[in-house]
């Protein structure tokens, strides 16, 4: 999807650095500190307009949740949705989430989330899926032990090729749904992508993975 250029997002972004941190690096392994609470923390790799995330900060003020955002230009509109919602339990953090072990020690987050990833569908770019065994390793060695990974999509050949690699990596499916919102899931937070793709008829597919000891 191409996204709009925003010449004005970085200052504004620079405007608000108790809600989009500037040095992440600094808080690796005491993320308590800065939320000011030893809640769970919750983290979603490509978070998009930040939709998800500030409405489950909202749902949840038990838990500190941390959005993850390459392109400024859409983490610009996340922090808008952030401090419109006006939650306090979220950070929102401008990089690539292949760069997590930078910002984040062993045993920090409890859960990660990944919803509506790009699906890389050429072979040759299967490498840059979110649900490689080169991420999966990355999740592990920030997740606490036994962390999941939750994961959503609306694409069918993401959602197996997922599973496979889910299964490959040695993981625990704890639930599988093939129609979300046809189930009986309760307590489901839809992202902008998600309300896109279930008006136009798509069936949204989600799991829940553990890692294992």
């Amino acid at each position: 999807m191409r996204v709009r250029h925003k010449p004005w997002a970085k200052e504004k972004i620079a405007q608000y650095p108790q809600y989009v941190i500037p040095n992440p690096q600094d808080y690796a392994g005491k993320w308590g500190e800065l939320f000011g609470n030893d809640h769970p923390l919750h983290i979603e790799v490509g978070t998009g307009k930040g939709q998800f995330i500030a409405e489950m900060a909202r749902v949840h003020p038990k838990i500190n949740y941390i959005g993850i955002e390459l392109q400024q230009s859409v983490i610009v509109t996340a922090l808008d949705k952030v401090l419109e919602t006006d939650v306090p339990n979220v950070k929102l953090l401008h990089t690539d989430g292949a760069d997590l072990r930078d910002f984040f020690a062993q045993g920090d987050v409890d859960r990660v989330y990944l919803n509506f990833s790009d699906p890389w569908p050429k072979n040759r770019h299967e490498k840059r899926r979110l649900t490689h065994e080169s991420f999966l390793k990355i999740y592990e060695d920030i997740l606490v032990d036994e962390g999941e990974i939750h994961f959503k999509t609306d694409n069918r050949g993401l959602f197996e090729y997922s599973l496979v690699s889910f299964s490959h990596y040695g993981m625990k499916l704890n639930g599988v749904w093939l129609d979300l919102h046809n189930s009986d899931y309760e307590g489901n937070i839809m992202t902008e992508y998600e309300e896109k793709f279930t008006a136009k008829g798509h069936p949204i597919y989600r799991c829940e993975v553990q890692y294992t000891k």
